[in-house]
């Protein structure tokens, strides 16, 4: 799109001049019906100058004003608007009719096709005194106080009125059939309602400064207060069905007593398994174990390993060969509750004399049932 280059006289507070018109070099034929209609002396339109000097001269008239449209604004802030019953009275003692009126400055038939008008100096004067005294009072009565608001709003009155001067209305060039007598006009084919639009835009709200950025602080979790339940803590941590323990788990109330019965029935167990290759062990050991075979009596098996183990005697040299006791520290295959057998003491006691060791006791008999008790 070429840039349209408008006159001098369409500048911000630029006197009125003699309008720039720029005609093609063949007139349309609607420009020639309106300019013979509207002059009372006939004169001749043959040419393209006799368009152009009575196009210009028509134009430069004082009195060639045209009425862009009307608006209807009110006459004061709106707190102080006249409340009544009747809307027709308070449209007559509330509102008033401001007329925008224009001339003509640029016309161009050659490459935009248009026409421009720019605002009277009555008309601005009118626009910016309704802007001063009813929109400003209304726009900072709608808006929250702050420290640079009169300054804020001092410069948007100040824009208004540059905004005013500034502004020019352009159309297409066959607006100029609304052209009447000593050339004034107004606009047709609703073009009245663009320059409404534009000239509403003009008044331009009071914005103010945005909100600043402040950290957000969130609440403290409320805790469960103390007017509930009770034993809410202590419902908490019981839990909702008893535990279930392994018989082999339990342990006795005396923790010297399980810590060496443990041990010790692992060195029993280790005894029997070497009994094969050197009985003379299993002799030392059975013979220490007469003197707790009372403890086993009085206690009895039928606790399932809730009571420890006999404590085995054996002779230092053999320490060496034992395992250590924590290497054997492991829960049990199953649960299943061991058979009751006879210790091996007591049945030496039955059947060996104390000082003659294992006596009459027979070596293979004891072996039938010694291993499986060890495993």
């Amino acid at each position: 799109m070429p840039i349209t280059l408008l006159p001098a006289s369409a500048a911000a507070f630029a006197p009125r001049g003699t309008p720039n018109i720029v005609l093609n070099s063949k007139v349309d034929p609607w420009l020639t019906a309106t300019l013979k209609r509207i002059n009372r002396v006939k004169r001749p339109l043959n040419s393209v100058p006799q368009h152009f000097r009575c196009l210009t001269e028509t134009l430069s008239s004082p009195s060639a004003i045209w009425t862009l449209c009307t608006l209807m604004l009110p006459k004061a802030p709106e707190a102080e608007l006249r409340k009544d019953q009747d809307p027709l009275i308070e449209a007559l003692f509330n509102y008033q009719v401001i007329y925008i009126e224009a001339y003509v400055v640029h016309v161009d038939m050659v490459s935009q096709n248009e026409v421009a008008f720019k605002l009277t100096p009555e008309t601005i004067d009118s626009l910016v005194e309704y802007h001063k005294d009813v929109h400003s009072v209304d726009t900072a009565a709608s808006t929250w106080s702050w420290s640079e608001k009169d300054v804020q709003l001092k410069k948007l009155q100040e824009d208004f009125v540059q905004a005013a001067n500034k502004f020019v209305y352009r159309t297409n060039a066959m607006a100029l059939e609304g052209l009447e007598e000593d050339g004034a006009g107004e606009l047709l084919c609703g073009r009245s309602e663009e320059v409404k639009a534009s000239i509403m835009g003009l008044f331009l709200p009071l914005l103010p400064p945005p909100p600043r950025l402040v950290d957000v602080v969130r609440p403290a979790p409320i805790l469960p207060s103390s007017t509930g339940a009770e034993n809410w803590w202590q419902q908490s941590l019981t839990p909702s069905h008893p535990t279930v323990m392994d018989s082999w788990k339990v342990l006795p109330s005396s923790p010297s007593t399980t810590s060496s019965g443990d041990s010790n029935a692992n060195l029993w167990a280790t005894s029997t398994t070497t009994s094969d290759s050197n009985p003379n062990v299993w002799a030392s050991s059975t013979s220490s174990a007469d003197s707790s075979s009372s403890v086993w009596t009085a206690m009895g098996f039928n606790e399932q390993l809730q009571l420890p183990s006999p404590t085995p005697s054996y002779s230092q040299p053999y320490t060496t060969a034992c395992p250590s006791p924590p290497e054997y520290y492991s829960a049990p295959m199953s649960t299943a509750p061991i058979p009751q057998l006879p210790l091996p003491s007591l049945l030496a006691q039955q059947q060996c004399s104390a000082s003659a060791g294992f006596g009459g006791f027979e070596w293979g008999r004891y072996q039938d049932f010694a291993v499986p008790y060890a495993m």
